[in-house]
């Protein structure tokens, strides 16, 4: 039986640039190990500068989408980044759930 894949969420307020970017990163350099997510607390859509970016870096972000926070919700086991205070003020977390958060 294989180890458990870490969930990775990237939370942030619009989910259209900083998550995304991040989710894309993640997928790219450890797909075969960790799922990785992103949400927003008020989804503004995804940044077309942010797919432009990351195509230039060889990442392909251009299928996700802005979602909002509570899909998905953070649960037992997930690992969450959240970027900002106003996602770590309205982020739905359900107990047992590990948080991180970085502020850039």
């Amino acid at each position: 039986m294989g180890q458990a894949r870490l969930k990775l969420l990237f939370l942030c307020t619009g989910n259209s640039c900083r998550s995304q970017m991040a989710e894309g990163w993640a997928r790219a350099l450890k797909g075969d190990s960790v799922d990785a997510y992103s949400a927003g607390i008020e989804p503004r859509g995804l940044d077309p500068l942010a797919v432009r970016v990351m195509a230039e870096a060889g990442v392909d972000i251009s299928a996700q989408r802005s979602k909002p926070g509570a899909v998905p919700t953070l649960v037992v086991g997930m690992l969450h980044l959240s970027h900002g205070d106003a996602s770590v003020a309205t982020a739905p977390v359900k107990s047992g759930a590990t948080t991180h958060e970085d502020r850039y």
